[in-house]
């Protein structure tokens, strides 16, 4: 049973960091790519990050470049975005999904994906 589990959200202040989890299981992190997405109330989902299966190649959208890190840790089957300098922008459902390709375009049509972990970035 395929499942993705989000965890590591929460209410942080402009400027400060937080580090997402997004927990794996069903397959290994060698057999799809992970990307994150991430919908704030009323706007479309949008990509954030995503790492490759193959090469751990990784995208970013240019509003986190420089300032957010997708990682993966393949002993523990986890996929982590360190998030820093945050913004009230960055404000959102984040969610992590088992992506067929990861790139320009995002590959939003995708089988498995997390509930979602609720980041707030407000002072």
């Amino acid at each position: 049973q395929v499942q993705l589990v989000e965890s590591g959200g929460g209410l942080v202040q402009p400027g400060g960091s937080l580090r997402l989890s997004c927990a794996v299981s069903g397959f290994t992190l060698d057999v799809y790519d992970i990307t994150w997405f991430r919908q704030a109330p009323g706007k479309e989902r949008e990509g954030v990050a995503c790492i490759s299966a193959t090469d751990r190649s990784t995208y970013y959208a240019d509003s986190v470049k420089g300032r957010f890190t997708i990682s993966s840790d393949n002993a523990k089957n986890t996929v982590y975005l360190q998030m820093n300098s945050l913004k009230p922008e960055d404000t959102a459902v984040y969610y992590c999904a088992a992506a067929s390709f990861c790139g320009p375009g995002w590959s939003f049509e995708n089988d498995y994906w997390g509930q979602g972990t609720q980041v707030t970035v407000s002072s």
